[in-house]
């Protein structure tokens, strides 16, 4: 089955290349991105790949794990497969999206979504020169320069996060969280009571491991890059997965997978979706080398600093 989703998107997307969404090879970020070389799924094969998930779910057939239906468009890694793949299963309310420190929006959670499949996001970042590049990214795309995405310029605090988002008009029931700070980001999925969303992704610390439940403390300028890093990595910064797992629990939420190497996590509101989505362990999210890795050699280099057990 793994086979027939990479051949349905390979194949597919080898034929309906990326001038559906109207951009052409740029300089993003300070480097040249060919995107015929990139070989990203467009919306074409992403929408046949929805048809084929909707297919096997009305013959009751078998569907794929999480971890075999990641890939990437617009995220870091495989979040964009996941995520569509979860929402295909779960259906969308209002494609309503908010993400936090977005940088530029450009490699973000929740582009692809905005930019192949007509969601409506918010994108929040503390970093000015990122905002301008991404809102003059979204105005330029054929795709999302007649409603592009809303940004906001802000430094996210505990004290502000709910204000910033009922000022951008987003409150009540929406469909995705993302949070990828680098810093408190625990503490500010724990402030946040004025949007409901049905499915979060935050990143976690996965150098600290499966068993122990740890966040740095809250600061409002928190920055983890003002500690030691090893290739280039913040190592105190973040939480770790079992605190988010506590955290949202007590929000009603279950951990579904994360991403091919185990840094983002992915939870759903409860009941939704639970007889095809089921709740993961803590421990299948352990298991790439870079995680390894991570514990075995970062941890040791951050595990004395002062975190806090939740």
């Amino acid at each position: 089955m793994k086979n027939i989703f990479k051949f349905i998107l390979f194949r597919i997307r080898n034929i309906f290349i990326y001038p559906f969404l109207g951009i052409k090879n740029k300089i993003i970020n300070s480097k040249f991105i060919d995107y015929t070389r990139e070989q990203i799924p467009n919306a074409v094969s992403q929408l046949l790949l929805i048809m084929k998930y909707q297919e096997l779910m009305d013959q009751k057939r078998k569907m794929p794990k999480i971890s075999e239906v990641g890939f990437k468009a617009f995220s870091q890694t495989d979040e964009d497969g996941i995520l569509l793949y979860i929402f295909t299963i779960i259906g969308t309310i209002n494609k309503k999206s908010v993400e936090i420190c977005a940088g530029s929006g450009i490699e973000c959670n929740t582009a692809n979504l905005i930019i192949n499949h007509g969601w409506v996001g918010l994108l929040v970042d503390g970093n000015k020169e990122q905002i301008k590049e991404g809102i003059t990214f979204y105005r330029r795309n054929s795709h999302t320069y007649v409603c592009p995405p809303k940004f906001c310029h802000a430094w996210i605090t505990r004290d502000n996060v709910n204000k910033i988002l009922v000022d951008n008009g987003f409150e009540g029931d929406i469909d995705l969280l993302s949070i990828d700070m680098d810093g408190v980001d625990y503490w500010i999925w724990d402030a946040i009571d004025v949007i409901e969303p049905r499915v979060v992704v935050v990143e976690y610390q996965d150098i600290i491991g499966p068993n122990k439940a740890l966040t740095v403390p809250y600061s409002d300028n928190f920055n983890g890059f003002k500690h030691k890093t090893a290739s280039r990595f913040p190592g105190y910064c973040g939480a770790s997965l079992l605190a988010f797992k506590k955290l949202a629990k007590k929000r009603d939420y279950r951990l579904v997978g994360c991403n091919r190497l185990g840094y983002n996590a992915f939870f759903i509101k409860n009941p939704i979706g639970k007889n095809i989505i089921p709740e993961v362990s803590i421990e299948d999210c352990f298991t790439h080398p870079k995680v390894l890795w991570g514990m075995n050699e970062r941890f040791a280099n951050v595990k004395n600093l002062p975190w806090i057990e939740v």
